[in-house]
């Protein structure tokens, strides 16, 4: 980049399909997150599983807590500097922000860790390793908060696919082998938590070599530590923080409250499948965040040049999502008892969960690529509307369903319902403060045909999961690819599928 601000493309859905293909890979290490689950329950047992989930899910909020909204700052901040200077100084007021706090929470909870251990319910087997779990599993929340940061400015770069080497060869696939290592040598459970702070390490070493390849060092150690860009860093975080801590409360809160809820290993149990059933959602969930890290500094590299711009790859971006989360979330919902015979009979409770948390997080996706516009067009005060709606309609939904039904499936079905206002909201908000929507005269024919596609092939998957499990599991999974490309091929205008370019070419799209 150069010193002075140079004139840019315009950003059209072109550029949002470029930067969705190499994203959709880099967040593909959260499939191979989903594979690895069946082999951590099959190695360190349902309640062992689920003290880790509860842990790594106190973790996740944390970091979003004390990392204090720096990694979404960077998505406004980054995209509109005006020379390496001033974005090495959005990464450097991130840093101390956001991985600074991290280090002193971490330092706390280790010493008092004695202290918190007794308020986990875990079984009675494994209640003598919680306290050295806590003590050595807290030093993931600096290494997360750091790795969320870095990656975070990769892609403020426009950078979408250096994630790809960290999130599935490093983050994912080698924790699971540190694990199965661990586990051979005779370390049970605590192997896992080691396997856990061995992957984050390594990760960090390698997005510092990344971080060397778009961002200037140099810059990072010298200038004012105050200047106008670490200014508006720092209080872009701020203003986001509340919205992204409510965020991660729906989706690793529930887990904490199941396992307060029930005492011993019922509670550990509980908190694993709720694990399992969101991992499983997360499948859906995938589709939203690989638009949510393109969007974000597309539009706020949009809003620099002009509004019609953000109005154009925002309609574009949920017709897209439409045509692939929906079809997604039916097939999976469909064939869910078939998906959880891979975490033995034991996790068939949390079906009710699983087909819940695909629908609400296929609402979400459809819904929630409003937020990153909203986040980067509008002023700061509208982005807690949502959370904090969000926050209440949950509570409320709780309060009325919980004790109705057995815990997992309330609590499940209370957090999905504040999941999807909250998403809805923000798409409201943009229609009625910043006269934007993506509802244009090629949504009704996308919806449609979508809807009998979607329709169909979860039908035919119900069928399907009524067949003994290995056969039933290749063809869903047949059945899922053949409904999005059905949806892809059939539900979508010319001119969107040619956007998606050789890959288009490829699919025989176009």
């Amino acid at each position: 980049m150069s010193e002075d601000a140079a004139a840019q493309p315009a950003v059209t859905s072109r550029s949002v399909a470029r930067g969705l293909g190499t994203t959709i890979l880099a967040r593909l290490g959260a499939v191979v997150e989903i594979v690895a689950q069946p082999l951590y329950v099959l190695m360190f047992g349902l309640a062992g599983y689920g003290l880790y989930a509860v842990l790594w899910a106190t973790i996740n909020l944390l970091e979003n807590i004390f990392d204090t909204g720096m990694t979404s700052a960077m998505q406004r901040t980054v995209p509109q500097s005006a020379s390496d200077a001033e974005a090495a100084a959005a990464l450097r007021t991130a840093m101390i922000f956001g991985v600074g706090p991290c280090l002193i929470v971490a330092a706390l909870i280790a010493i008092f860790a004695a202290e918190l251990g007794p308020l986990l319910n875990v079984a009675e087997k494994d209640r003598a390793l919680v306290t050295p779990a806590i003590q050595l599993f807290v030093w993931a929340l600096p290494l997360w908060a750091f790795v969320e940061i870095a990656t975070s400015a990769m892609r403020a770069r426009m950078v979408f696919g250096a994630e790809i080497r960290l999130r599935i060869v490093w983050e994912q696939i080698m924790r699971l082998v540190f694990a199965g290592l661990f586990f051979a040598g005779g370390l049970g459970l605590k192997g896992l938590f080691i396997a856990h702070l061995c992957s984050l390490a390594i990760t960090a070493l390698l997005c510092v070599r990344l971080l060397r390849r778009y961002y200037s060092f140099a810059d990072l150690g010298r200038g004012p530590l105050v200047t106008e860009t670490a200014r508006n860093t720092f209080w872009a975080g701020l203003s986001i923080l509340p919205s992204n801590i409510i965020a991660r409360l729906f989706g690793d809160a529930p887990a904490l409250i199941l396992n307060l809820l029930l005492p011993g290993a019922a509670g550990a149990s509980a908190s694993a499948l709720f694990t399992i059933a969101r991992k499983l959602s997360s499948v859906v969930q995938l589709v939203r965040i690989a638009f949510v890290y393109v969007m974000a500094p597309l539009a706020a590299s949009a809003e620099r040049e002009d509004r019609a711009q953000v109005a154009d790859i925002y309609a574009y971006a949920t017709r897209l999502i439409a045509a692939i989360a929906l079809p997604l979330a039916a097939v999976l919902a469909a064939g869910s008892s078939s998906l959880l015979s891979l975490f033995g009979h034991q996790a068939d409770v949390a079906q009710g969960a699983v087909v819940i948390l695909l629908f609400a997080r296929a609402l979400e996706a459809v819904l929630g690529i409003s937020m990153p516009v909203l986040q980067v067009v509008a002023a700061f005060r509208h982005q807690l509307t949502a959370a904090i709606f969000g926050v209440i309609v949950a509570l409320a939904s709780g309060w009325l369903i919980v004790g109705h039904m057995d815990e997992l499936t309330g609590v499940t079905l209370a957090m999905s319902i504040g999941l999807v206002v909250m998403a809805g909201i923000p798409m409201v908000q943009l229609a009625t403060a910043e006269r934007l929507h993506p509802f244009d005269h090629q949504f009704p024919t996308v919806a449609l045909r979508g809807l009998f596609i979607t329709l169909a092939a979860g039908g035919l998957a119900l069928v399907v999961s009524r067949l003994p499990d290995p056969v039933a599991l290749p063809l869903i999974v047949v059945i899922a690819a053949a409904a999005i490309w059905s949806s892809l091929r059939f539900a979508l205008p010319h001119a969107d599928r040619a956007s998606l370019g050789k890959t288009a070419r490829k699919l025989r799209l176009v």
